[in-house]
């Protein structure tokens, strides 16, 4: 069994945590947290070990919350530690994985330079075999990765140009925006989101732009992909539907929205309205001489749980990708096809 902890418990890091908790091959030897907020609360009656920093355990007892112990006592206890804390602090904790020797998955939001190799499941899973650092893409450039490493199966892709709609805040952010407008992200051209899928696919020619619009639910990417030779849509919608973490919304289900999407994901039981998949919108797949048109949907604040699931086996040594995808899926109830 792979003992795992997970340093920060917010977003990303409680789904990462119920993943693991999840998984045949893997323990969660615990999680930290900072703040005696409700998360906190939320995992001592989840039964999840709780790891504080020391100068905060007398506040998490007084709180009524029990610690397990200190954060680098949880460490030390670890195979691998899974970086979720906010963007930028993961760099900074860095230095204390490498002195206590423990191999490291960090998020999106840490600059490339923190890992050894950026990592997309479907990608480049062989790349971060037996790595001491790996860094899972954000939402938005896994679900980029995704579509476009699939879509590469089925042709060659010489160019993309890509626009991103991307949401204001999760639904728990309260103090973010905007409220009331359409915001360029930022206007200047490409967007960091190209540079970050070059950081996987090195020599792509991709191009993206993006706007902030107000909405907490998904984003939405549109696409065009220029392919090396022309291609039929059946094609592609019989690669898209049969790709695992991937989904078809067909416009026979009367679905036309991220809201009703993630009503689906509430409908079907899904934990927290979790979708791990990129839900592709059947409908907008159309193909002109060698170009693809595509558009899809990426709940942000899941999608890239289960490529943190395989980064872990990754580093630890696991040397078949497939079997790890199919792994996570089949634990995480992740689907292929058609979301309805």
């Amino acid at each position: 069994m792979m003992k795992v902890s997970v340093n920060g418990y917010g977003t990303i890091g409680k789904r990462v945590a119920s993943a693991i908790l999840a998984q045949p091959d893997m323990s969660l030897i615990g999680v930290s947290k900072t703040s005696t907020n409700y998360e906190a609360y939320h995992a001592q009656r989840l039964g999840i070990p709780l790891y504080v920093p020391k100068d905060s355990i007398k506040e998490f007892e007084d709180a009524g919350i029990k610690v397990m112990g200190t954060i680098e006592e949880m460490f030390r206890d670890s195979d691998v530690i899974v970086d979720a804390t906010p963007n930028g602090v993961g760099a900074q904790y860095k230095q204390v994985y490498s002195s206590l020797g423990k191999k490291s998955i960090f998020q999106g939001g840490e600059k490339a330079n923190v890992a050894d190799v950026s990592f997309s499941a479907l990608c480049n899973y062989d790349e971060a075999v037996d790595k001491k650092y790996v860094r899972v893409v954000s939402c938005n450039t896994t679900g980029l990765l995704r579509t476009l490493c699939t879509i590469n199966r089925v042709e060659k892709i010489t160019k993309v140009r890509a626009t991103i709609v991307r949401r204001a805040a999760d639904p728990k952010e309260v103090k973010k925006g905007p409220i009331n407008s359409l915001t360029p992200d930022p206007a200047s051209i490409p967007s960091h989101h190209a540079k970050d899928v070059n950081t996987v696919l090195k020599d792509l020619d991709i191009v993206t732009m993006a706007i902030v619009a107000p909405t907490t639910l998904m984003h939405v990417h549109m696409l065009n992909i220029t392919l090396a030779n022309q291609v039929t849509r059946e094609e592609v919608l019989s690669t898209l539907s049969s790709t695992p973490r991937i989904l078809l919304v067909s416009g026979k289900s009367k679905i036309t929205s991220t809201a009703e999407i993630i009503e689906v994901a509430r409908d079907i039981g899904r934990s927290r309205n979790d979708l791990y998949e990129t839900v592709v919108f059947e409908d907008s797949v159309s193909v002109k001489g060698n170009e693809l048109f595509l558009m899809y949907a990426v709940h942000q604040e899941s999608i890239v749980v289960p490529e943190n699931i395989d980064a872990i086996r990754a580093v630890t040594g696991f040397r078949d990708g497939l079997k790890s995808v199919e792994m996570t899926n089949t634990s995480m109830g992740i689907r292929k096809g058609y979301l309805v």
